[in-house]
């Protein structure tokens, strides 16, 4: 079992979160939306690049069955997460790693500055091809205390992410909240795969807080959206986010926006990915 994801594990804030800041900048959409910016402040500091590289890797493969994976294979732990577990650096390597990237850092940020449980290890772990991106919904965060009991303020919150390293014509954050229109055909699949590996990872906590939310007739709860661009600086300042039109999102009224940006994003992702494979 991976004590770290369960839903009794208790929350130790990863280091690398402390270069996620507010930058104070609200953007406003064509919408009449408020768009946050958040700074990702990285700097060469190998403790912290070395601890946010291990946290990443355990999103694909825990430490426990990295060593009976690699058994028998002939392989070096490194060689078998870069062959096996995580995108290469050969295309389509490179973008499935930006969109992985982008999806972990707001889960994160779901998980830990939201307050919000969310195993986002389960959407990478199980892949077979490590260059195909896992479908569904990105991001899955629940608010919900089992002991409390049913509220009606528990609280399901969806967050698509888009990452925008390199420069296009694409507006990443439309891109997010388009997708994002599309959870609540996603979601209960997605919650549905969620129980049966908590089951099998025997997190029974885990399992009572998914099924919490799959009867909203029956147990009704809050249903909360989120779209999030993690872009580039110049991918950001080449990007017009007052055209963002979430008008006919399902769940307008309750979709929160936020955008990350950061300098040399593509650049701490391969070296994020070379650590976690080199360090392992």
């Amino acid at each position: 079992m991976r004590g770290e994801d369960t839903a009794e594990a208790p929350l130790t804030t990863p280091k690398h979160l402390s270069w996620l800041v507010d930058s104070g900048t609200i953007v406003p959409t064509a919408c009449g939306k408020a768009i946050p910016v958040w700074e990702l402040q990285h700097v060469d500091d190998a403790a912290i690049l070395s601890d946010w590289a291990s946290h990443f890797r355990r999103h694909y493969c825990s430490d426990e069955d990295l060593e009976a994976l690699t058994q028998g294979t002939g392989k070096t732990k490194a060689e078998f997460l870069r062959e096996m577990k995580l995108p290469s650096l050969e295309k389509p390597g490179p973008s499935v790693r930006s969109g992985d990237f982008g999806e972990i850092l707001i889960a994160d940020y779901l998980r830990y500055v939201l307050g919000h449980w969310s195993p986002a290890h389960i959407r990478y772990d199980g892949r077979f091809n490590p260059n195909d991106p896992t479908k569904g919904a990105d991001i899955i965060g629940f608010s919900h205390d089992p002991d409390v009991g049913h509220l009606p303020a528990d609280e399901l919150y969806l967050f698509e992410a888009k990452s925008g390293m390199t420069l296009s014509k694409k507006n990443r954050l439309q891109d997010a909240v388009d997708d994002s229109g599309k959870d609540k055909l996603r979601e209960a699949v997605s919650l549905n795969a969620f129980k049966q590996r908590l089951r099998k990872d025997g997190d029974e906590t885990g399992q009572k807080i998914v099924q919490r939310f799959q009867d909203e007739t029956a147990r009704p709860f809050a249903r909360r959206n989120g779209a999030a661009a993690i872009m580039d600086d110049d991918v950001f300042a080449a990007t017009d986010l007052t055209k963002v039109d979430a008008s006919l999102h399902p769940n307008a009224a309750n979709l929160s926006l936020m955008v990350i940006k950061g300098p040399s994003l593509m650049a701490l992702v391969h070296a994020l990915y070379e650590r976690a494979a080199d360090e392992a």
